[in-house]
């Protein structure tokens, strides 16, 4: 007999829940506003009405519900624990709560782990056993399939690419702190304040706050000097990144999503350069694809069914 899965995509601003069959295709999908700032009461509670407005109304058994959660959290054991845009969420123990409510298998994983599990799935990536997802936006997150298991680590905080370590100025810092969203917009503030010219300051018309990733990406576009510069070495950041992490798991794919990754080829293009002029071995090259990602606002449910399917990623994805 078919059986359904239930995803649900718990983001900062939108709650987002589908039923799917067991190939994850997508069968009836609702989302609405998470309203953070009420609390993880009120938040449960609209998720729980999501469920129970999707849930099949023709008696099909339902396998499992999956959760993308923004992290940390514990994959092990559903407890989500401090979510910087979740206020108020302090250990959750959100797979638990809705296991109890509905009465069947929940599991709860982190947003940018369960990313890859789709696009493995059903996008970019299909088919691949060795894959890597990144996502750029505000911060930077990713996930990590390795031989079509998910790499979650000993507490379940495995594959936080956007704190890997890096070395600037003779500093610490990391590759969210240098190449996401709010590191963009704040170079480019820091380098107009110091007196260097740029379209941006007319875009913006002259108020530097206002200076976000999507101005600097649409100045790039447009040729401005200060903005292509800020994109290449944004692009040299993620691509020593991106080396790093072809010496550790050696992918067949990195797929790339999230807000900054809309940038296109302008950022591409020297992350690809420094790729090249500083990977190890062209072996880690061989038939490697770099992808954006194909799934968009369907990611985090078609991921969440995905943790249903592979018994929270424990089992392989495919075989």
């Amino acid at each position: 007999m078919s059986q359904a899965i239930i995803g649900v995509d718990l983001g900062g601003s939108r709650i987002r829940v589908a039923r799917l069959d067991q190939d994850l295709n997508i069968l009836e999908r609702q989302e609405t506003a998470t309203l953070a700032d009420e609390g993880p009461d009120k938040v449960i509670g609209r998720i729980s009405d999501l469920i129970r407005a999707v849930w099949p109304k023709d008696g099909t058994p339902v396998m499992g519900i999956g959760v993308s959660s923004p992290g940390p959290l514990n994959p092990f054991t559903g407890v989500v624990l401090a979510p910087p845009n979740l206020p108020g969420w302090h250990s959750i123990p959100l797979a638990q709560i809705l296991q109890d409510t509905f009465g069947v298998t929940t599991y709860v994983g982190n947003d940018a782990n369960v990313a890859v599990l789709a696009e493995v799935a059903r996008g970019a990536a299909k088919g691949c056993k060795h894959a890597i997802y990144i996502t750029l936006s505000t911060g930077i997150g990713g996930g990590v399939l390795i031989d079509g298991r998910l790499l979650l680590g000993k507490e379940g905080f495995g594959a936080e690419i956007g704190h890997t370590i890096l070395v600037v100025d003779g500093r610490p810092s990391s590759l969210e702190k240098e190449a996401a969203g709010p590191a963009i917009a704040r170079q480019t503030r820091v380098r107009i304040a110091r007196g260097e010219q740029s379209i941006i300051k007319q875009m913006v018309g002259g108020e530097l706050a206002r200076i976000d990733s999507r101005i600097v990406s649409e100045a790039a576009h447009q040729g401005d000097e200060l903005a292509l510069s800020i994109v290449r070495r944004v692009g040299w950041v993620i691509g020593l990144g991106m080396v790093s992490l072809l010496h550790l798991f050696n992918p067949e794919i990195i797929v790339f999503g999230g807000s900054v990754s809309n940038m296109g080829e302008i950022l591409f293009e020297p992350i690809r350069q420094t790729i090249r002029e500083n990977v190890l071995d062209e072996g880690y090259l061989n038939g490697l694809r770099i992808e954006m990602a194909a799934l968009g606002d369907n990611v985090s449910v078609i991921g969440a069914a995905a943790l249903v399917t592979t018994m929270g990623g424990f089992n392989r994805l495919l075989e």
